[in-house]
């Protein structure tokens, strides 16, 4: 099978590789749309540590059932279907209370990081088990499916905030997880939607889906600014979906007191947390990790409209091209966003 191999930081081949055969409790997928995630392209250069060549990437996928496993059930080949970027063990503590995310043993499709090596789905095929697959309706396109697991990291990290009817959130940073998890919580009932990037360009995209206020962090105090549109009070919740100390801290001081800040976003490792002002003003500090168990309700949001991907959308093309897409997302082109390789 074709795949697209990074077989050195900043560099990707394509090559022939052995087709996988399923285990007993796996399925052969064949990539109909697999898309570029931001921590591809931010591992594409060894500074994240988890796609340590040689590796296959790709999570964000959907595709049609080409193989069974032995011990698999309520599938056929030829189905449609997308799955979870996580592969969760299914027995241990945090699986067995529904919380997969956490899984002791939990690995994640296209990610080599030194304890383990999975071949994710820049490639023809790929095996995944069974229990992480979920059907899609006819109805919804291969290249907006591989966009749903995107959306269930923005809609666990709403699911995990506290936001009652007519509260005012901030979202900072509208990258892709950020314009999603923006629309999750308009669902969820929030009134006031304040967007803070850096580009213009993307603010109004926040905009067109569903952004009340935008704020440039470039041009103005984010937490001045945010204080001036709740009346002095700050925001009840922030959704930080970048993952820097300057992020971070600008979604603290934004955020009223007794209020919410749920970490989306994990670019550094370490950042510097202002700990006196979260504890003198009683801030909740909430992590966010992937999603547990959203998908089904996600492909739903998709399928209905309730979500909108379609701006952004960048760009379609072969795996062929992918090394070059790939440059072009690492040099920070612009008007680039999201890139759906074809295998």
């Amino acid at each position: 099978m074709k795949a697209l191999v990074l077989t050195d930081y900043r560099k990707l081949e394509l090559q022939d590789l052995p087709k996988p055969d399923p285990k007993p409790d796996e399925v052969l997928i064949r990539v109909e749309a697999c898309g570029v995630c931001g921590s591809d392209v931010h591992g594409f250069d060894g500074s994240t540590g988890r796609r340590i060549p040689p590796l296959v990437m790709g999570h964000e996928a959907a595709g049609t059932v080409a193989d069974i496993g032995s011990q698999v059930s309520g599938l056929r080949v030829g189905q449609r279907v997308t799955f979870d970027s996580t592969v969760s063990c299914g027995h241990c503590f945090f699986c067995q209370r529904g919380q997969i995310n956490l899984c002791d043993n939990r690995q994640v499709l296209g990610v080599s990081c030194g304890d383990y090596r999975r071949a994710g789905a820049f490639a023809e095929f790929v095996s995944v088990p069974a229990r992480i697959l979920y059907p899609l309706p006819d109805s919804l396109s291969f290249e907006k499916a591989a966009m749903i697991e995107a959306i269930s990291v923005g809609v666990h990290a709403v699911a995990l905030t506290p936001i009652a009817l007519n509260d005012t959130v901030t979202v900072v940073g509208t990258g892709m997880i950020g314009l999603l998890t923006l629309q999750a919580a308009k669902l969820a009932g929030a009134r006031r939607i304040i967007a803070v990037d850096v580009d213009d360009g993307r603010l109004a995209t926040a905009q067109s889906m569903g952004a009340t206020d935008l704020v440039n962090a470039k041009k103005t105090s984010v937490p001045s600014a945010v204080r001036e549109l709740t009346g002095g009070r700050g925001a009840d919740a922030a959704f930080e979906c970048v993952g820097t100390t300057v992020t971070i801290s600008s979604a603290i001081e934004s955020t009223r007191k007794g209020g919410t800040v749920t970490l989306v976003g994990n670019i550094a490792p370490k950042i510097e947390l202002a700990l006196q002002s979260v504890v003198t003003r009683q801030i909740r500090l909430q992590g966010s990790c992937a999603s547990s168990g959203e998908i089904p309700a996600c492909i739903d949001l998709l399928a209905s409209g309730a979500i909108q991907v379609e701006p952004m959308l960048s760009a379609f093309a072969p795996l062929e091209e992918g090394a070059n897409w790939f440059e072009r997302l690492y040099n920070h082109e612009a008007n680039l966003m999201k890139v759906v390789l074809h295998p």
